[in-house]
């Protein structure tokens, strides 16, 4: 096509038809969450209510004991977060700046245990936890998913970027590998850091299958499984349901507007140097 501008009109009309076609959705769920019942169910269906229902999220808030769910999500997602940040950060650091026997032999089965679907792990898991009594309670939740391969994976190729002249030149100043670490390399690594936080947090926040199967008591279920229990619970209340995914969504989707900036950094910056 010779003429730029018809060309990038058509790349731009793709992109906001796409983007329209992906919200959608969103905004059906929030339209919906503010009506009444009648106009959550009638057909055509109604886009815009006339009245907007703001007591429909009070009533979905108060219809299940969300405030104990979100309690535990954030604690679950915070914590996991947290311990899989410094656990990435160490590993990546030896697999990308220290020299031991079979690094790289232990680096690519690292790798590997990539390639193994995770419902293949479920019951052996499952067992492992039950003999160690660990059922319904946040140790189950949050000990097995303190390490991720894809995180050390991620911030091994950030720190694999980063010249080897400024561990000399810090090693030079008495500097330890410690120190060095968290002083000069975690800093420069942060954008990294962020889209490793930030896909944590996402991760567990949105955690449904293992949670079910490790929590019995509704004071151990996070937002994601009590969600579904509250879908069971109200039925055909559609309003309800939509109030209750609304504000289920919110912490997530205001995280990723906060860090998305250092998210995209993260994963445009990350080398590919092996």
């Amino acid at each position: 096509m010779k003429n730029p501008g018809v060309k990038r009109s058509i790349i731009y009309a793709l992109l906001i038809a796409g983007a329209i076609a992906m919200l959608m959705p969103f905004f059906w769920m929030v339209t919906t969450a503010l009506k009444t019942p009648p106009e959550a169910t009638t057909m055509p269906p109604v886009w815009i209510p006339e009245v907007l229902q703001w007591s429909n999220f009070v009533e979905a808030w108060n219809t299940a004991p969300f405030a104990r769910y979100f309690l535990n999500s954030f604690f679950i997602s915070i914590t996991c977060t947290v311990l899989e940040v410094i656990t990435a950060i160490l590993a990546a650091y030896a697999f990308a700046k220290m020299q031991f026997f079979g690094k790289n032999v232990l680096f690519v089965i690292l790798l590997g245990t990539m390639m193994i679907p995770g419902e293949v792990l479920l019951i052996p898991n499952f067992l492992t936890l039950s003999k160690l009594g660990w059922i319904n309670t946040y140790k189950a939740l949050i000990i097995p998913w303190i390490a991720s391969v894809f995180a050390i994976f991620l911030v091994r190729q950030f720190f694999m970027t980063i010249p080897e002249e400024l561990w000399e030149a810090a090693r030079i100043d008495g500097c330890s590998r410690l120190r060095y670490l968290f002083q000069i390399m975690v800093p420069l690594a942060k954008p990294a850091i962020v889209t490793i936080a930030l896909f944590k947090f996402i991760g567990s926040w949105n955690a449904f299958l293992w949670v079910l199967i490790m929590t019995n008591t509704s004071a151990m279920r996070t937002v994601p499984v009590g969600l579904s229990f509250f879908v069971s619970d109200v039925g055909t209340d559609y309003h309800l349901l939509m109030a209750a995914s609304t504000f289920a969504m919110l912490p997530v989707l205001i995280i990723f507007l906060a860090a998305q900036k250092q998210f995209i950094q993260g994963i445009a910056r990350v080398g590919i140097k092996g």
